[in-house]
């Protein structure tokens, strides 16, 4: 299985990684299937992305796209950080193996648990997430 640079990169040198004391936005996803478990902090201040961090245990491409899911989103407003597709994170990191493209999914929902996680608490509603179980299996066609 060949990995870029870029995944290496971010595997051996993640950004961000660590716990916001006072986050305002929590989101923690988990695969059973690969035993990757992802939490993601963000601190959340006029609407922008003023801090975020990640704590992920997993393979490198998890923590790989940990790492880059929150550059991409830091400093971002809360709707352009919901838009960071799973695909945009994979492409940032010069592409995934196919089998690995779960890891970015992961990375994706966990950001919209935390952004879910700071509308909540602050009396909105929650925004819809999309399920990805269509880009995990694809294999899979039909209901």
């Amino acid at each position: 299985m060949m990995y870029s640079d870029k995944v290496m990169e971010h595997f051996r040198n993640p950004r961000n990684v660590g716990e916001i004391e006072n986050a305002n936005g929590i989101g923690e996803v988990g695969n059973p299937q690969c035993g990757d478990i992802m939490k993601i902090y963000i601190k959340v201040e006029d609407n922008k992305i003023e801090d975020v961090k990640f704590k992920t245990f997993g393979c490198g491409s998890a923590i790989a796209s940990s790492s880059m899911a929150t550059e991409l989103i830091k400093g971002k407003t809360v709707e352009d950080a919901w838009e960071l597709t799973n695909k945009a994170v994979a492409e940032a990191l010069d592409g995934l193996p196919p089998v690995k493209m779960h890891c970015s999914v992961l990375a994706e929902e966990a950001i919209h648990k935390a952004i879910n996680n700071y509308r909540e608490s602050v009396g909105l509603e929650p925004w819809e997430m999309k399920t990805h179980s269509e880009c995990i299996h694809e294999h899979v066609h039909g209901n």
